[in-house]
């Protein structure tokens, strides 16, 4: 009954299962990383486009329109503009990337190079063949097919940002292909290499014989390594565990000032008293560009926290002890978080302060909770290894807050207008300094705290 039912043209059972659980040639992935780019890209477009047509007083037709899409789209690579129609004639540059502009292509790019390091989803549901289970990952067992996969990924991504570099490379404001030549493959790879290591299982490459050989050597001579494994996972933890906090810290300053100055974030919104129904397309567009900025400013909030502060381009500084030199601010929402011009007080101080304490309090206590995994137990690290642990988390710190420093400035013009944010060096500098200073006495306290219940016993 069941086979004079079936239909004779199609498969029987089990090639279907085949055709289910057949990996995809890597070269087909080459439409993967297309479609990754066309839907950033697109999304961005449909919110330009939208804006453009609400507007009631349109500068420019459609193709302006998607130019500025273009641009964005590219801005959030990394990939800097230039405009060309200023007071003095010579082109300036505009490099101050939106961070959270920069989530949307990254998080595309991650999730299909992800995919595609995993393998079929048919392929990975329980019974769905053999070696696969609600545990197992077979998509993620060929690594070289993996990584040819997301070569062919970042091709396909590529191709596209050739054509939109092509396209946005003429008009008032246009893209700086070199600029986007060596920017943009750079973030697109390191956004699908990140994703495809999550997909096989985030492994840890096998060290080198000659390195294993000496570290042999090193133990040998050692009675007890500095830092372990346990110490260098608890390590990276605290840098990762400081640095979110250095960076939420900074969003609370800079949540803080502005409602302080709330009446100028809504002057600067609403610049114009007499016109109570303004322009909503502008306003919209006003909003948007300080919602993605808003990175931005957890990042200089952090960096004002640390000490260092940021510029405002002219030669200004802006930190707890002073703020000084601060040249004509435009109206927008979030500068009105700046403070007012003079020397510190103790307000400022002591919620500057509380920034880089909490970071390197948190840093200690990932740190103690690795040294000492249950209260009263025995301890898993000693008091050098600890100290260790607990610098290393310093100086991880201080790398990432560099990183993001430096991405959340740049120039916005020549001139004064050459750097705009905090700088990377010292910002660095600062977060090590305070995260080490504060985090690996902290460290070691909390480790014999949480040794106290055993040694009452």
């Amino acid at each position: 009954m069941t086979r004079r039912d079936a239909s004779p043209s199609s498969p029987p059972p089990h090639a279907l299962a085949l055709i289910r659980h057949a990996p995809v040639p890597p070269r087909d992935r080459l439409l993967d990383g297309v479609m990754a780019a066309g839907l950033g890209l697109g999304g961005i477009a449909v919110l330009v486009i939208l804006l453009w047509i609400t507007s009631p007083h349109p500068d420019d037709g459609p193709g302006g329109a998607l130019r500025i899409a273009a641009d964005l789209w590219l801005v959030a690579h990394g990939a800097p503009l230039v405009r060309t129609e200023t007071l003095s004639g010579s082109p300036a540059p505009v490099g101050l990337v939106p961070l959270l502009l920069c989530a949307v292509p990254v998080w595309l790019l991650h999730r299909t190079a992800r995919g595609a390091a995993r393998g079929p989803v048919s392929a990975r549901v329980p019974g769905g063949g053999p070696g696969t289970g609600p545990g197992t990952d077979p998509g993620a067992g060929d690594t070289g097919a993996a990584w040819r996969a997301t070569c062919w990924i970042v091709a396909g991504y590529l191709l596209v940002a050739a054509a939109v570099t092509g396209y946005a490379a003429s008009g008032p404001i246009r893209v700086d292909p070199l600029g986007a030549a060596l920017r943009l493959p750079a973030v697109a790879a390191a956004a699908a290499a990140a994703g495809t290591w999550t997909g096989l299982g985030r492994p840890l490459p096998d060290a080198p014989p000659r390195l294993l050989r000496r570290m042999r050597r090193v133990r040998r001579r050692a009675e007890r390594p500095a830092l372990t494994r346990a110490g260098a996972s608890a390590a990276l933890r605290g840098a990762a565990a400081s640095a979110a906090a250095l960076c939420a810290g900074g969003a609370l300053l800079a949540a803080g000032a502005l409602l302080w100055h709330v009446a100028t974030a809504q002057r600067a919104a609403f610049p114009s008293q007499e016109q109570p129904a303004p322009e909503w397309p502008g306003l919209a567009a006003v909003l948007l560009l300080a919602l993605a900025l808003t990175p931005n400013a957890a990042v200089w909030g952090a960096a004002y926290g640390l000490g260092p502060g940021f510029t405002l381009g002219g030669g200004s500084t802006v930190r707890p002890a002073a703020v000084t030199g601060l040249p004509p601010l435009p109206d927008f929402p979030l500068l009105a978080a700046v403070p007012v011009e003079g020397p510190g007080t103790p307000v400022t101080w002591a919620a500057a302060l509380v920034v880089p304490l909490a970071a390197a309090l948190l840093a200690a206590w990932c740190v103690a909770r690795a040294a000492v995994p249950a209260a009263g137990g025995p301890a898993a690290l000693d008091g050098r290894a600890t100290a260790g642990a607990a610098a290393l988390a310093a100086c991880g710190c201080g790398a990432a807050m560099a990183v993001l420093a430096a991405c959340a400035g740049g120039p916005l013009g020549t001139g004064a207008l050459v750097h705009i944010g905090p700088d990377w060096r010292l910002t660095g500098a600062a977060a090590l300094g305070w995260t080490a200073a504060l985090g690996v006495p902290a460290a070691l306290a909390m480790r014999s705290w949480r040794l106290r219940p055993a040694r009452g016993h």
